[in-house]
Formats: structure tokens, C-alpha cells, sequence
């Protein structure tokens, strides 16, 4: 067995390397830091194969499928993302692109290439890394809560195409809430809500992905999040969402 995982050199995909390789999986870890791969590579315990790669690069997500279709890759992971804290008129606008980039594009390309391959040998699974903000309006962070709803819907219709299809090929999503994990710092912001372990949150994915689990919530916390979201008109939404943001700055 051997799995892909993009974001691999920190948090969950880390932590997500390090539970497939206690499996059994051989592995294919992606990131821009190459540093932390090799520190990684040296801990696990399967063949580990590393690329330091920048997705936020269109090129970069081409180079990371052609230089592993050839090999028969049972799982791709898509977490490589970041998000951006700030109002939407004052927030970087360079830096939002590469937001968009990363967290949207990125996982488009990887997730249809590999889809092909899945489809034409009917075996394979995608898990792709959303959050529990897609289930929710985001002021304060719109463009990271935005890319996290485009993944989770990409992935639900995807996977509705497949059962029509009768195709045995998985995709899911993961929607966790806050993990203790550097997206804090990179985002700026600082959660007052409680977090999990990016372990907990790891090991948990992948024993639902590898079930074929569609959308995976860990967490009770979330799951509560989740069914609100479904009864809650957004216009009460919106404003506790906004204060809620505002407080973790």
C-alpha cells in the first residue's frame, strides 16, 4: 500500500504520515519545507520518498503528479493549506492568492489527475483536507472559509458522480475544527474555542477514510457546529460568526 500526502512536513499531515506508515503504507511526502521531510523520512518506519514542492505554483502541482502517476499509489492526501486573518478590505491581497492558490487549486489539479488514474483501474481513495469552516460563513477569515466550502462541496459532488457510476473509488472530506497545529500562527489568529491534537485528529481521519467515509467530522464539538449550521438561518449565523473571529485576533 503507499499513500501521497501533500502539507506533510507539519500538524495533521505529519501527524497523518506517521499513522500510515504504523499501517504499513510506503509513503510520498510533499512540502515546501524539504528539512522537515528529511527529519521526517528518518522517523517512520516504511519507504518514504519526500519532494519539496510549492503548490501555491501551477507548475508545482503538474511536476508532483508526472513524477508519481507510474507508481501504484492507493491514497492521495490533499492538506497542504493556510489561512489569512483580517477584514477583506484590509487583508493582502498577494497573499490571498496564494491562499486560493494553495487551498483551492492545488487540491482541483491533484484531485483530478490522480481521479483519472483511480477511475481507470476502479481502486483508490482521495482524502481531501477541508475544515468545519465550510460549513460555516466566515467574516473576518471569508477567504479561507470560502476555499474550505469549494472542497467540500468539490469533494461531495465528486463523490455522487462516483456512485452513480458504480465505481469503487472513495473520496472524502475532512472537516475538523481547531487542532493545535502552526496554522494558528500562520493565519494570526488565536482560537478560544478547545482544539484537538493533531494525532487524535490524524488517526481518526484515517481509519474513517479508509472506511470511505464522505465527510469526516472529528469531535463532538464540531459535529454540534455541524447540525446547527443545517437548522440556523444565516442571517444569525453571520454575526455570531463575526464576533467569534474578532475575539480570537
Amino acid at each position: 500500500m503507499k499513500a501521497l500526502i501533500t502539507g506533510a512536513s507539519s500538524g495533521i499531515g505529519r501527524d497523518m504520515a506517521k499513522v500510515l506508515s504504523d499501517k504499513g503504507f510506503d509513503l510520498i511526502l510533499a512540502a515546501r519545507r524539504i528539512n522537515r521531510l528529511e527529519e521526517l523520512q528518518k522517523d517512520l518506519k516504511t519507504n518514504v520518498k519526500i519532494m519539496g514542492c510549492d503548490l501555491s505554483q501551477e507548475k508545482a502541482c503538474y511536476d508532483l503528479y508526472e513524477s508519481y502517476k507510474t507508481e501504484s499509489i492507493d491514497l492521495v492526501i490533499n492538506n497542504a493549506g493556510f489561512g489569512h486573518f483580517g477584514a477583506f478590505d484590509k487583508t493582502d491581497l498577494d497573499k490571498e492568492m496564494e491562499l486560493i492558490n494553495v487551498n483551492i487549486r492545488a487540491v482541483h489539479i491533484l484531485t483530478k489527475l490522480f481521479l483519472r488514474d483511480f477511475k481507470e483501474r476502479d481502486s483508490g481513495t482521495i482524502l481531501n483536507v477541508a475544515s468545519s469552516a465550510a460549513f460555516l460563513p466566515g467574516p473576518l477569515l471569508s477567504s479561507y472559509y470560502a476555499s474550505k466550502a469549494y472542497v467540500l462541496r468539490l469533494t461531495e459532488a465528486i463523490h455522487e458522480e462516483l456512485r452513480q457510476a458504480n465505481s469503487h473509488v472513495r473520496v472524502c472530506a475532512l472537516c475538523p475544527g481547531p487542532v493545535r497545529t502552526e496554522f494558528n500562527e500562520v493565519a494570526n489568529v488565536k482560537f478560544n474555542i478547545g482544539s484537538l491534537s493533531s494525532e487524535y485528529v490524524a488517526k481518526y481521519a484515517i481509519e474513517k477514510a479508509l472506511r470511505g467515509k464522505l465527510v469526516i467530522v472529528p469531535g463532538v464539538q464540531m459535529k454540534i457546529i455541524r447540525v446547527l449550521d443545517k437548522i440556523t438561518p444565516n442571517c444569525l449565523l453571520l454575526p455570531i460568526s463575526y464576533h467569534i473571529q474578532r475575539r480570537r485576533k
